[in-house]
């Protein structure tokens, strides 16, 4: 199978972003699909405008993916600037794509809601994202529940396009989503996010990530009182890193009473070091070399516009493009 799937560089990389997402692209790697990841600056751009700020988040991604496992040899890692192909096909998917069904986008409305500004970047987000998918030839998209839409949305426009132009040029994709981690809560029992501020991050130091998981919010049950496991927010996020032996003598100790929140918040902070010892050291080691950094990112933006360039070449023709 052939898997896509983007992370917008739009700051430091956390705990939800881990198991969301990154985990996931592992796995599929060392199953042996096809895997194309990217980093997708584009997309970032409807949100940042800070020129410094977005070359560093770029940077910190693509180190901390190879920290955490991606292979370059064995997936297609690389930056969507990079493969300006893509921007093409978001064009002409633009000129098939109904307004109606961008209208219907709740990610944008969300957006707006939050007060980010109504700009065409942020409207047109999902065609964007649907050129990222089918110009691979992308079978599966692992994405977590929220995204879900968009995938939908990436089916009818490449429906869509094929329709009109009356031959299966676009491979339909499918959403690959994990339910039991698609959504990480965040240090204030809502998703983790960025935009939220509750995030715990991967790469901080182990001072730092004990100092995080202090300020989970919980309940004020006294130490000597028993306690829920299944409403509490560090229990949540104990599940993620502790092994079933452990997480039921937790959940015992919960139950009994005598068990503070702050043995719990201590625990996970000892869990989420150990887990993420390892990349922090190697991330540590790509900061100092950043050029072996960018030489993985160049050659996987070769061998990615190779794949767009042949899926372009049959949009082109389908569409009646001539290209001299």
């Amino acid at each position: 199978m052939r898997i896509l799937s983007g992370t917008q560089p739009s700051g430091r990389l956390h705990v939800g972003n881990y198991f969301g997402a990154i985990r996931q692209y592992i796995e599929l790697q060392e199953k042996g699909h096809t895997c194309f990841y990217f980093i997708a600056n584009y997309h970032a751009l409807t949100s940042m405008h800070d020129q410094a700020g977005l070359k560093d988040a770029t940077f910190h991604v693509a180190a901390a993916y190879l920290a955490l496992g991606l292979d370059p040899q064995r997936s297609t890692f690389f930056v969507q600037s990079d493969v300006p192909q893509v921007a093409e096909l978001c064009w002409i998917l633009n000129c098939v794509c109904p307004v109606s069904l961008m209208e219907k986008g709740t990610s944008y409305k969300d957006k707006i809601a939050k007060g980010l500004p109504a700009s065409m970047g942020l409207l047109d987000y999902p065609v964007l994202q649907a050129a990222d998918i089918v110009i691979y030839d992308a079978n599966l998209v692992p994405v977590g529940a929220d995204q879900k839409q968009h995938i939908e949305m990436t089916r009818d426009l490449a429906t869509k396009f094929n329709s009109t132009f009356g031959q299966e040029v676009l491979v339909l994709p499918d959403a690959h989503i994990v339910p039991e981690v698609a959504v990480v809560p965040g240090i204030d029992g809502q998703k983790m996010s960025k935009s939220y501020n509750n995030t715990i991050e991967l790469f901080a130091t182990p001072k730092e990530t004990h100092k995080r998981c202090m300020q989970i919010v919980t309940d004020s049950t006294p130490l000597e009182s028993p306690k829920s496991p299944d409403q509490c927010n560090v229990f949540a996020l104990l599940k993620l890193f502790a092994s079933p032996a452990e997480i039921e003598e937790i959940a015992g100790k919960y139950r009994a009473g005598g068990y503070g929140y702050g043995h719990a918040k201590k625990r996970l902070a000892e869990l989420i070091n150990e887990r993420f010892d390892s990349a922090r050291q190697k991330y540590t080691e790509l900061e100092k070399d950043p050029s072996y950094v960018h030489d993985v990112l160049a050659e996987g933006g070769r061998r990615a516009r190779e794949v767009a360039e042949a899926t372009m070449q049959r949009v082109r023709q389908s569409c009646g493009l001539l290209k001299h």
